[in-house]
């Protein structure tokens, strides 16, 4: 039986195309949203999840950080994933008779200056691959849709422009989510530690509980700050920081952090991704 692992979209995703360079040997299985792809590992339909997190262009993917600290499951690795969006239409189309093109709201600004010279409007819908499918199905020759190469072959798209992400660097972070955590495994590119916290109600609390990381030389890479429960009251803080809980440093400072807080959740500990490190 073959394993499965889940992404929000459908068939010719970038998130299908994560999982294919990441975890080849998995069947992907689409889903039609953030909340379902999770879902389908916790009820075990699916072995892992593949979660788009942030975008270099575009910034964080919106309600997936309050998702995750909910969701019951681990982050066991990480996968950047360069993004090209490539101009996708019906055969026999031509560029120049492309009047709309069909993409996710987080897609179109990342190409917003190919549309502009080629005087084509940019139409949201909920998903890149969708849109594909969508302009396959059709008969109209004047629109396309902006997706992956993927999409071109599982839907027999042509690719009429190839690349026209604005940014030369347009890369996508993805978190692999299982239900149980791997705490043994050793990355060569290093390990990151991910967690959730939210910290007592004293003054300068955020700013101590900070301190130990500085002094005991760990690096956070990433530090964002959302409500919980619509209250302007609870604030909750996910972090990410270089390093292994075992490490002698990051347990003293995750142990200085837990004076300062009321709350503190482990959301996973893996490997590194080379990618990470790249400039």
């Amino acid at each position: 039986m073959s394993s499965n692992i889940a992404f929000q979209g459908e068939l010719g995703a970038y998130g299908h195309q994560a999982c294919a360079e990441a975890r080849p040997d998995f069947s992907p299985l689409p889903c039609e949203t953030f909340d379902d792809a999770i879902e389908s590992v916790r009820k075990g339909n699916a072995d892992l999840g593949m979660i788009a997190v942030e975008n270099s262009t575009y910034g964080r993917v919106a309600d997936v950080h309050s998702l995750l600290p909910e969701s019951g499951l681990h982050i066991v690795d990480e996968v950047f994933v360069r993004v090209h969006v490539n101009l996708l239409v019906k055969p026999g189309a031509q560029l120049a008779s492309i009047k709309t093109a069909y993409g996710h709201p987080v897609i179109l600004p990342q190409c917003a200056g190919f549309l502009r010279e080629n005087l084509i409007t940019g139409r949201a819908t909920s998903d890149n691959a969708r849109a594909a499918r969508e302009v396959s199905e059709g008969d109209d020759l004047t629109v396309g849709a902006l997706a992956s190469e993927l999409a071109a072959d599982i839907y027999g798209l042509n690719v009429i422009a190839r690349h026209i992400e604005d940014a030369d660097n347009n890369t996508t972070r993805f978190l692999v989510m299982a239900r149980e955590p791997d705490y043994k495994k050793r990355g060569k590119h290093g390990m990151m530690t991910s967690f959730v916290f939210r910290v007592r109600n004293i003054p300068a609390a955020l700013y101590k509980a900070m301190g130990g990381f500085a002094t005991n030389g760990v690096n956070m890479t990433k530090l964002e700050s959302y409500m919980v429960g619509g209250s302007f009251r609870a604030t909750q803080f996910y972090a990410e920081i270089e390093g292994h809980p075992d490490d002698r440093n990051v347990q003293l400072a995750l142990e200085e952090l837990s004076y300062f807080t009321d709350h503190l959740h482990l959301m996973g500990v893996y490997p590194a991704a080379a990618r990470r490190h790249e400039r």
